[in-house]
């Protein structure tokens, strides 16, 4: 072995004992938010709710056959579930292009030319003559990656598509919500409006009394106004009800991807409010960080982007490779003869000398990294913001709702021992009505107040992140 080679094998040895990963290890930062003592303490737990695991779908706790089966088709059919699949699948075709980078690497060429050659080129004053020129080629060659540039590629590939993939979750949870959303407003429309509608006719009976007073001389006219004017306040509400429904459908509609009369066979009909008929489990503060995907979706863009530090100092190194040659090229009469036969194989050496813009790449990479970090504290803060607003939120309509409750069955009371007074002759008709009426109201404003609940229910089971998994 002569001086020269040895010289090189020893070199090459020396970088491949030397090789390292550049760029810094990813690990969760010390002062991220999420490691904070309060972050994973347990959620503020009332009578309402309980520290149980959230179910995968907690939309079946609802125990409707309707409401699944709508849940389910969005699941297959909904446009926002097959953007995030398909940009899952963008995310997964980029990891196997960064896996792909470096090591072997083959190509081959292959061409014929008519060449007119300068004589001059070659140290002779005459023309030469014109011929024709065929090669041919193949070339083999592998990249070291020894300075782990290309392996930080890979990682920053992969955590972004797991971070693609926790985008997808996401948007799972939220398609879910709207869809129990929108099918609990279309129940409540419908509920809200039967009993607007009975409270209406009540107040129709009494504008026909109170006419009927007035032309027998025991009533005047402002009487009659004061009901009628009652009557058309009452109708007025009517047609709210009607586009609520509408809307739901609307709704139903865009999240099925399927014209409002192909949705399910009486899912407009609907006039019961969906409940849960239990107390409702909102697990801890540690399992709400580890279930909610927008949370884990930030944190892998945190790790994709400490990842892409490395890619930039990776840069600043020369890229080494092996290749060899394998070919013929000359005049097509001597093609493939030994004459024209070539080869050579041997180190390749690349090196871009870095200029000011590949470190400004790098402290571009750095700050996008602390944007990363800020981000990813913003997604955990927030998340406990929304669940605990969400519980405190929830805990308020119940207790409204239960006072409401409280006040309908005063109301009910009230109305039945004033229909027996009239029965008995202690009490007019025209009490009797309104008795009636004030019990119907109250039943709206407990209907309305139970429509909250429900909703109320829905944002809470969306803040703490269920029912995304598979």
């Amino acid at each position: 072995m002569n001086s020269a080679l040895r010289v090189l094998v020893v070199g090459c040895g020396l970088m491949l004992s030397a090789c390292q990963m550049v760029g810094p290890n990813y690990h969760m930062p010390w002062n991220a938010a999420i490691n904070r003592a309060d972050i994973k303490d347990d959620l503020p737990i009332n009578s309402n709710v309980i520290s149980a695991p959230v179910p995968q779908n907690w939309w079946k706790m609802y125990q409707d056959p309707r409401l699944d089966a709508l849940v389910q088709q969005a699941l297959i059919t909904n446009s926002d579930l097959r953007v995030a699949s398909a940009n899952l699948s963008k995310a997964r075709i980029e990891v196997l292009e960064a896996q792909s980078q470096g090591g072997f690497g083959a190509s081959a060429s292959a061409g014929a030319q008519r060449i007119q050659e300068s004589g001059e080129a070659f140290l002779q004053t005459e023309k030469l003559p014109v011929a024709t020129f065929t090669s041919a080629s193949v070339n083999l060659s592998y990249q070291f990656d020894l300075w782990g540039t290309l392996k930080r590629g890979v990682e920053a590939s992969q955590a972004s598509a797991d971070a693609a993939q926790a985008a997808a979750d996401t948007a799972r949870i939220t398609v879910v919500a709207q869809v129990v959303r929108a099918y609990t407003q279309v129940c409540a429309a419908n509920e809200e409006y039967g009993i607007a509608r009975h409270s209406l006719d009540l107040q129709e009976e009494g504008v026909k009394l109170t006419q009927r007073l007035r032309d027998a001389g025991r009533g005047d006219e402002t009487q009659v106004t004061r009901s009628q004017t009652q009557f058309k306040s009452l109708r007025a509400e009517l047609p709210r009800y009607e586009a609520l429904r509408q809307g739901g459908l609307f709704q139903l509609s865009m999240l099925l991807a399927k014209p409002v009369n192909q949705l399910p066979a009486g899912t407009g009909d609907c006039a019961e409010l969906p409940r849960i008929a239990q107390v409702l489990p909102v697990g801890n503060g540690a399992e709400l960080i580890k279930r909610r995907p927008d949370i884990r979706q930030a944190e892998r863009l945190l790790a994709a982007s400490t990842a892409r530090i490395g890619v930039a100092i990776g840069e600043l190194y020369p890229n080494i490779s092996f290749g060899a040659t394998v070919g013929s090229v000359g005049q097509s009469n001597n093609f493939g003869h030994p004459a024209s036969d070539r080869w050579a194989f041997g180190p390749l050496i690349s090196w871009t000398v870095p200029t000011s813009g590949a470190r400004a790449r790098i402290s571009e990479a750095k700050v996008e990294t602390q944007a990363s970090l800020a981000h990813f504290d913003g997604v955990v803060l927030n998340a406990l913001r929304e669940t605990q607003t969400a519980l405190v939120d929830y805990e308020a309509v119940l207790e409204r709702r239960d006072a409401l409750a409280d006040a309908e069955e005063s109301a009910h009371r009230a109305a039945d021992q004033t229909h027996q007074f009239f029965q008995m002759g202690r009490e007019s008709f025209l009490a009797d009505l309104q008795a009636t009426r004030t019990y119907t109201d109250v039943r709206g404003q407990l209907s309305a107040a139970n429509t909250q609940v429900a909703m109320q229910q829905i944002n809470l089971f969306l803040a703490l992140g269920g029912g995304w998994e598979k």
